[in-house]
Order: structure tokens, then C-alpha cells, then sequence
């Protein structure tokens, strides 16, 4: 790819909360360092929440009260501040951060670290929570969809994906819901808007925003199965994202926007942007250049492995929806 370069880098210290922008992150097979090492417990039903389900969280803000160390990560994590809607500044170590959540929220609510990659014991779901996110109508209000909008295509995920979302609120030793990297380019915020002045990277979340003069209108959806150069490190791109409703929900500087659903569904089957695995660590820096090798046509015998995959990814997700059922009568 010609003429691309990172423009802006952010990093994300409270999962659902506004994140940092930063001029350096360094990345290894975790992802971003430091990226959502904290996140938000609901009391009651002992998991993490995030903004698709309390979104009044995006209204907060989060930075980390120094620079986190090389050694920061599950179970060693640095201090934060957070900034909430009414103004109050609260750090972690503060007992008022809770029931400052609490009250935002509606519930009791607690600021709670990464834990040891060990303890899955802040990541995985109840039965009952679990069975009831993937009903339909759980489904069409994580989507903003109306009930006769279509489902989204969710045959992009891995089999294993899918299980992993079935019983954990978040991948076990990590706050992100799915991939440890996400890239956007400047030319999909721009193509996706009606106006052409591009929507705020804000309402998309990505860890890497990139300029790409491709002539493309959504140049990184044709990178999935490819490999992305980006200062030292290598990034092997696995899917692309696909997208809830939370670029619509309203955050600070920015208002409630139901029409980048529609946008979604219309222009890119809501999907925007693309997830990434870390092949080789390095220090990313904004201004680097973007080398993508794009992904080698598969042959038959790929052609025909991609299809049972998404058969069967789509099989155990029939099995879930019918549990749920079941579960129902």
C-alpha cells in the first residue's frame, strides 16, 4: 500500500471508558501494552460490563497517573484516574471510585484490575447470562436493530471465538472483547459518513488509526488474512470488526447518532476496521509507514477448509440460540 502512515495511536486504560492518545505503544502478543487493564464489575451478576450494554460508562475517561512501567500486565497494573461526566476525578486506590460508579450506573458497581492470567474468575458468565446473549432479541439490542432488520452475519468468528464469547464476558487474561489489536483508516471514517468528513475515530475505538491514500473507500476490508509492517512490529490481521451499537452511543463532545447503524448495514454489512494478532513485537510510533501484504488468493483446498469453518462456526451457534429456546418453554 502506497502513502500510508499511522496518524494516531490510542490506548484504552478502563475497558468502555474514553482512552489516551498517545505518540508510541509498544506491542507484543497481548496487544497494545497497557491497553484496558482495568474495567468496570457488575456486583450482582459478578461480570464485566461494558458500553454496548451500560453505555453511560463512555462518558467517563480514563489515563493512567504515570507511565506504566515494561513489566505492567494481568495481575501487575499501574494506577488510574478517572474523570467522570460531572466533572470529579477519582484514582483507583480511592474507595469513592466505586460508589461513584455505583451511582452513575444504577447498581453496584466496582473498578476491578486485570487479574493473574490464572484467575478466569472476572471473565467467565453465568449460565443463565450466557444462554441469554445469544437469544435474538439480546442480539438485535447489542446491534440497534429494529425486530425486522436481519441478524448480523457472525460467520467471521472462529468456532473457538464463538464458544469463548459463550462463556466468558471477555477472552480469559484480557479486558478487550476479541483481538488484541484493532486498525481503522482515516478513508473508512470518511466513507462511511454521509457528509464525507469522516465520523470521530472516538465513536470507533481503535488502537491504530491509519492514513491510507489507497484510492479504496474501505481499504482495510480487503486485509483480512494479510500482514500489516508498522514501525518494528508485524501484525497478521484475522477478521474483520464487526460492529455494535456503540458508535452510536453518545459520549463527551459527541451526541447520539442511530443513523451509523443504518450506514453500517447499508455501506459494509456492519462491519468496519480489522482485527490483528501480533507476529512480531515492536514499538509502534504515529507518523510510521504501513506496508500491508495483502492475503494470497486461497486455493480449493483453503476454499473448501474456510467453508467448513464457517459451517461450523455457524452450527454451534444454532445450538446456542436453540438452548435458549429451550430454555424458554
Amino acid at each position: 500500500m502506497a502513502d500510508a502512515t499511522v496518524t494516531q495511536l490510542w490506548r484504552f486504560p478502563v475497558k468502555s471508558m474514553g482512552g489516551t492518545q498517545v505518540q508510541r505503544v509498544r506491542v507484543d502478543r497481548r496487544g497494545v501494552h497497557a491497553d484496558r487493564l482495568w474495567a468496570v464489575r457488575d456486583v450482582e451478576k459478578k461480570a464485566t460490563v461494558s458500553a454496548r450494554r451500560v453505555p453511560v460508562l463512555l462518558g467517563c475517561s480514563a489515563r493512567y497517573r504515570t507511565e506504566p512501567a515494561d513489566d505492567a500486565g494481568p495481575g501487575n497494573v499501574p494506577g488510574v484516574v478517572i474523570a467522570f461526566p460531572d466533572g470529579r476525578e477519582l484514582t483507583d486506590d480511592d474507595p469513592a471510585v466505586h460508589v461513584a460508579l455505583s451511582e452513575l450506573v444504577g447498581r453496584e458497581m466496582r473498578l476491578v484490575a486485570l487479574p493473574p492470567r490464572a484467575d478466569t474468575s472476572q471473565h467467565r458468565m453465568t449460565m443463565s447470562d450466557s444462554m441469554a446473549s445469544f437469544s435474538a432479541t439480546q442480539v438485535r439490542k447489542d446491534f440497534g436493530l429494529d425486530d425486522t432488520e436481519a441478524l448480523p452475519d457472525t460467520s467471521v468468528f472462529t468456532t473457538r471465538q464463538i464458544i469463548t464469547l459463550a462463556r466468558y464476558t471477555t477472552p480469559p487474561g484480557t479486558f478487550v472483547d476479541l483481538s488484541p489489536v484493532h486498525l481503522l483508516s482515516t478513508a473508512s471514517l470518511r466513507s462511511l459518513s454521509p457528509d464525507g468528513d469522516g465520523y470521530d475515530v472516538r465513536r470507533f475505538r481503535p488502537n491504530v488509526l491509519v492514513d491510507a491514500a489507497s484510492g479504496h473507500e474501505f481499504p482495510e476490508s480487503a486485509w483480512a488474512g494479510g500482514d500489516v509492517r508498522v514501525g518494528g512490529a508485524t501484525l497478521h490481521v484475522t477478521q474483520p470488526t464487526i460492529r455494535c451499537v456503540v458508535p452510536t452511543r453518545p459520549q463527551p463532545g459527541l451526541d447520539l447518532d442511530r443513523r451509523i447503524t443504518r450506514n453500517l448495514a447499508e455501506r459494509t454489512d456492519r462491519f468496519l476496521g480489522v482485527y490483528a494478532d501480533v507476529t512480531t513485537p515492536g514499538t509502534i510510533r504515529v507518523g510510521d509507514a504501513v506496508e500491508v501484504r495483502l492475503p494470497v488468493s486461497p486455493n480449493v483446498v483453503r476454499r473448501t477448509l474456510d467453508a467448513a469453518s464457517k459451517t461450523a462456526t455457524r452450527g454451534v451457534q444454532r445450538l446456542l440460540e436453540n438452548t435458549v429456546l429451550r430454555g424458554r418453554t
